[in-house]
């Protein structure tokens, strides 16, 4: 039985989504047990009685806008996310999964969790559209602005085995985002990270890739620092939402539009939206950790989330953390 430690009061629409979702996610699979921390007076209105749901009483809880982040942050015991990462730390659990704020999210399972033993931090690592429909990573989605050569490639060697493991992508090819295709394109950094990708045994290396590709290359995990991917995604979900927008607009535009729209492109409209859900993956996965850690987006509805709990189930069950240890050896 897998067994989940999950953060009942982290997220935009806690703990009433966060619940629901979590009582969705025990009805959907029966290999699992849930713990949900949180304050239990909040979450009684959504709660019910399940054989394999165990619910801890934690007071508090950190606001999403939560600022001054640091040492003491972990300290607090008494707050739904922390409850729960100790409780993954102690071994009572095998994952994590929060829809709460996503600086205190990283920060604690940096110092609490902790990465595994040759990582020295860890990453958000998102999974994001592409025009053939496959799994493809992006990291380090926002965790660290100061990154090294030697954390992506950390980062690569982990995404590598979630890929292969989880999605059964046999030999997932790992871009560098750069400037330029050419070999010594770009800041030192990404000269460096070309050497030691280019250069590990466990790496599929696709060579460096420019933004225009991101969508239509091959490569399933696109690399960078936390800044320059942050900006990536966002980027990509600016534009996504202005595509759709116009599409909307242009539709709305003529009758013929919107009865074309209806009869002949219903289902693909449809299949489009879904594809540029974050509800259908879930989540984001935090790379580098010796337990698994899925941040659920904030905005998580209870289908979000109860895919967010499915990730980080079929995480364990595929023991990626294990297998990405013996890759790193």
């Amino acid at each position: 039985m897998i067994r989940l430690a999950v953060d009942g009061m982290g997220g935009d629409f806690a703990p009433k989504e966060i619940v629901l979702g979590t009582l969705e996610a025990l009805n959907l699979y029966e290999n699992i047990e849930i713990v949900l921390f949180g304050n239990k007076e909040a979450m009684a209105p959504y709660l019910k009685e399940h054989k394999r749901l165990e619910v801890i009483d934690v007071p508090n809880a950190f606001d999403m806008g939560v600022k001054d982040i640091g040492i003491d942050t972990i300290r607090k015991k008494d707050y739904s996310m922390i409850a729960a990462m100790y409780y993954v730390k102690e071994g009572k659990a095998d994952a994590l999964v929060s829809a709460g704020p996503t600086q205190v999210l990283v920060f604690g399972s940096q110092f609490i969790i902790k990465p595994l033993k040759g990582l020295e931090r860890c990453a958000i690592a998102p999974l994001i559209p592409s025009l053939d429909g496959k799994p493809t990573y992006l990291l380090d989605a926002g965790g660290n602005i100061n990154t090294k050569a030697e954390h992506m490639l950390g980062n690569a060697i982990f995404t590598t085995v979630a890929l292969r493991e989880v999605f059964g992508v046999e030999k997932p090819q790992v871009g560098l985002i750069n400037i330029g295709t050419e070999v010594g394109k770009g800041r030192d950094l990404d000269r460096e990270a070309y050497e030691l990708l280019d250069k590990h045994p466990a790496i599929n290396f696709y060579g460096n890739l420019e933004p225009k590709e991101i969508l239509s290359s091959e490569a399933s995990i696109l690399l960078s620092d936390g800044f320059t991917a942050n900006i990536v995604m966002k980027t990509m979900e600016g534009t996504a939402k202005a595509m759709g927008q116009m599409l909307k607009r242009e539709i709305k535009a003529s009758i013929w539009s919107k009865i074309g729209a209806v009869l002949f492109m219903k289902k693909a409209l449809k299949n489009f939206k879904k594809s540029m859900s974050p509800d259908e993956i879930g989540g984001a996965l935090i790379a580098g950790l010796s337990k698994v850690v899925i941040k659920a987006h904030g905005s998580s509805s209870a289908y979000a989330f109860s895919n967010a709990i499915r990730q980080a189930k079929t995480m364990v069950e595929k023991d990626v953390i294990g297998k990405v240890e013996k890759a790193l050896g």
